[in-house]
């Protein structure tokens, strides 16, 4: 089965919905069977290599929230943050452009790296501080997951996975996702949001069972017709 997540790594939901899928994972018998892959998705395309205004004021401007609020806002997922094991430090963020970490993520996923490396990159962006936008940085995380640090420069340097960050907007699209994290399960089942573990597992039950349906035959119409259950038939 296959599961695709449509992700950015600066969002702070996608990340929290990373673990409590993961903890749905763990508990479904047929995990071993189950490929993840990670799909792109930029919530701002526009957004330069690396922002200078602290993400409370964007958070505030945004919303049209005072700033206490806006930190009051920060401060409950951060808290909502700690309590799946994560991190989340949004006084240290320094957001920035995040197309050049999709094509990593790409790169990734080419080389069976890609759950490492998001992982990697999130817990960068929201722990560590580290700004998300600059190829040093892109680099380093890279290299850190277990990448090739020459092959990631050179992709870094190049247009390498344009086409494939594209595609996977262009699907995104198609399929009417405007929010993420979004999973899509076996291209048949569709969950928005950072959903609780077990409404996860559901789902990963019902593709499973979708696509792997129990031995038997299948009723044609719903209702039974005239049989014989034993040798005395009634008319």
């Amino acid at each position: 089965m296959q599961v695709e997540i449509w992700s950015d790594v600066v969002c702070p939901w996608c990340y929290v919905g990373k673990r409590r899928f993961e903890r749905a994972l763990a508990r479904f018998p047929q995990r071993a069977e189950v490929e993840v892959l990670w799909r792109s998705f930029e919530l701002d395309p526009s957004a330069p290599r690396r922002r200078r205004e602290p993400a409370v004021e964007r958070l505030a401007a945004k919303y049209g929230m005072s700033l206490g609020q806006a930190r009051a806002s920060n401060a409950r997922l951060e808290a909502l943050g700690a309590a799946e094991g994560l991190t989340l430090d949004f006084e240290a963020t320094q957001s920035g452009n995040t197309f050049d970490a999709h094509r990593l993520l790409h790169l990734a996923r080419a080389r069976g790296m890609q759950g490492a490396l998001q992982e990697r990159l999130f817990r960068g962006y929201f722990s560590e501080g580290a700004p998300i936008g600059e190829a040093e940085t892109l680099a380093r995380l890279a290299t850190e997951a277990g990448l090739d640090e020459a092959e990631t420069r050179a992709v870094l340097a190049s247009d390498a996975y344009v086409e494939e960050v594209r595609a996977d907007e262009e699907q995104a699209a198609a399929y009417g996702i405007t929010g993420v994290p979004f999973f899509v399960l076996d291209r048949r089942y569709g969950v928005s949001g950072a959903q609780s573990p077990d409404l996860f597992l559901q789902a990963l039950e019902r593709a499973w069972a979708d696509a792997h349906p129990a031995p038997g035959l299948r009723a044609v119409s719903g209702d039974e017709g005239p049989s014989c259950s034993d040798e005395a038939c009634a008319l």
